[in-house]
């Protein structure tokens, strides 16, 4: 098992990071997703693991709030791993870790197994690592939304549910399509600062106006946020910025 150094608990802008487990047999593949999960704002890699015994020990000592866990191990399942993360001793001991499930595994029953027992998602290998940087950057949109809320409403519930979803699962209004959406994404995830639907649009070559539909799709997802820039005269200027 390897260890990172004890990550700080804020982040440079002074929002609490997500302490991350990697559990994967493959030592190659557990190293690309600790470099792309070190790389996004707002996690921080506590351990990588590559068997059972070593995930749980390692859930026992860092105390993650994220665990990327393939199912192939060599010496029990991750099916076994997340199982015993649902126990209630462990409940108890460690409190709830959310789990993301990465693995080859395509059979039916072990998807709505793990979906039973509280898996936030289920991504099948091969995949590009965009899909992964994806699935992180909703996860950490819904968990800051549920950080402001002491109760919810329906509309709070469903949109934590929808921002789990992946991107084409999601209902997205007419004339949007999730590749577009990807898009403006990427545009506005490289931009340091915040951005108009002007911007956008001379950057990606997409009409305007179409460029503020999809960034108004990415700010209802919470994937990004609206401020309005007032100037001397006239109607407040509409600006945009990715939500790390």
């Amino acid at each position: 098992m390897t260890r990172s150094p004890a990550p700080s608990s804020r982040g440079p802008a002074g929002a609490a990071q997500v302490p991350v487990l990697i559990v994967d047999d493959d030592v190659r593949v557990a190293r690309n997703h600790q470099e792309l999960v070190d790389s996004m704002p707002g996690f921080t890699v506590v351990a990588t693991a590559h068997t059972a015994a070593e995930a749980l020990e390692a859930v026992r000592r860092h105390r993650p709030g994220l665990v990327l866990l393939d199912l192939f191990l060599p010496d029990r399942t991750g099916l076994a791993v997340l199982e015993e993360l649902r126990s209630s001793a462990w409940l108890r001991e460690v409190g709830v870790v959310d789990v993301l499930l990465i693995t080859a595994l395509r059979d039916v029953e072990h998807v709505r197994t793990t979906m039973a027992m509280g898996a936030l998602h289920y991504l099948i290998k091969p995949f590009p690592l965009r899909q992964l940087r994806d699935q992180l950057e909703r996860y950490a949109a819904a968990r800051q939304r549920m950080s402001g809320l002491a109760t919810v409403t329906q509309n709070d519930v469903d949109a934590l549910f929808g921002m789990m979803r992946p991107m084409a699962s999601r209902s997205m209004a007419k004339g949007l399509t999730a590749a577009t959406a990807e898009r403006v994404a990427r545009e506005l995830r490289s931009r340091q600062g915040d951005v108009s639907a002007v911007e956008v649009s001379e950057s990606t070559g997409i009409a305007r106006v179409t460029a503020r539909r999809y960034l108004e799709h990415l700010c209802a997802e919470g994937r990004a946020e609206l401020t309005l820039r007032y100037g001397q005269a006239g109607r407040p200027e509409h600006r945009y910025r990715w939500v790390p």
